[in-house]
């Protein structure tokens, strides 16, 4: 879940993005589309309707838009504004995120029709990256030829996830990870934790304030990550033969694979970072630093890139939709052995 905000100043970070969208209301020069791109649980969703209850908002003074009091400003925050449609993709049975042509065609419908009480209508759709080749180009029609008073608000991971002529047509507000420092402040301010675990929990998060809020309400999330973590540590510490074990067991939860890769990306980053003479402060996973530092001196440079690299390439792979067990079978065959593990020919 992406942090929700009802008022610009209840966002934490990307004050440019923030300015952007705020001086565009302000003075009345608002795109007719949008794209967010950036990591999950970054704030693409929060910052997207943070900028359709602006754009609805009841004040009569622009620059007090949104003011998160108003009948448009509370119903949009919670998702019920007749005019303001929130699509997300459906997960397919395969586990995997799919925004369908039906979808796309069913919301086209709804904002053909006249708005019932907007100033504008808008559309928020979520991780268009999922969208199949059909509701892509479907959804490219009304971009090139979009009704009117209508906003229409994309978030994905990237754009070049999604086809040139979809992020062409868009403003792409592209939002960066988080400092730690900009999250422990927040969680200890906002939310009053303890600073030692704000820091954690910040580090943890990976840049994202969404994932250590859902850690504040979910003590599972902290779990969650660990046992993903030590799922990689279980796949380095085998041979050939119990790496593609694993690969197999893993693949028959293909839902849950894109947060593990992107678990095990982050401890491959710090991995890289600390085998290139980073400083150790800045790791993502501070709780497993003395592991991550014994490894660093102990392995090739060259084969923790690569490492990264491959796991990279995994979750692209995943995004489009490649074999899931082929996927982590190539990534278990670049990743280095500890010491004391023989590779062997495999099954």
């Amino acid at each position: 879940m992406e942090q929700t905000a009802t008022v610009w100043n209840d966002l934490i970070g990307h004050e440019w993005a923030v300015e952007l969208l705020r001086g565009a209301v302000t003075n009345d020069r608002v795109g007719h589309a949008y794209l967010f791109t950036g990591p999950e649980q970054i704030g693409k969703t929060a910052l997207a309707r943070t900028f359709a209850q602006a754009l609805n908002c009841e004040a009569p003074d622009p620059e007090a838009r949104p003011c998160g009091r108003c009948r448009a400003c509370t119903l949009i925050a919670a998702d019920r504004h007749p005019d303001v449609r929130v699509l997300h993709p459906e997960v397919s049975g395969r586990g995997q995120l799919s925004l369908k042509i039906e979808q796309i065609r069913e919301l086209q419908r709804n904002l053909n029709l006249a708005a019932y009480e907007a100033r504008r209508k808008a559309a928020i759709v979520t991780n268009f990256q999922a969208a199949s080749q059909g509701a892509a180009n479907a959804f490219l029609k009304t971009l090139e030829e979009p009704p009117g008073d209508v906003v229409l608000l994309l978030t994905a991971v990237e754009a070049d996830a999604l086809l040139p002529t979809i992020t062409s047509r868009c403003r792409v507000v592209a939002l960066r990870p988080l400092p730690a420092e900009r999250i422990a402040g927040a969680l200890e301010q906002r939310w009053h934790l303890p600073p030692e675990e704000a820091r954690l929990l910040s580090h943890l998060a990976d840049g994202r304030l969404g994932w250590a809020v859902d850690a504040l309400d979910d003590p599972d999330v902290v779990q969650d990550r660990a046992q993903k973590v030590d799922s990689l540590r279980e796949a380095l510490g085998g041979g050939r033969v119990e790496r593609f074990a694993l690969a197999e067991k893993l693949a028959k939860d293909p839902e849950a694979l894109t947060s593990i890769l992107q678990t095990w990306l982050t401890w491959w980053r710090d991995l890289t970072m600390l085998a290139w003479g980073g400083h150790e402060g800045a790791i993502t996973n501070v709780d497993r630093r003395q592991e991550l530092m014994n490894l660093a001196r102990r392995w090739d440079r060259e084969a923790v890139v690569t490492a990264l690299k491959q796991t990279r390439t995994a979750l692209w792979q995943l995004e489009h939709n490649a074999n899931v067990r082929l996927v982590l079978e190539n990534a278990f065959l670049t990743y280095p052995y500890l010491e004391g593990v023989i590779p062997d020919r495999g099954p």
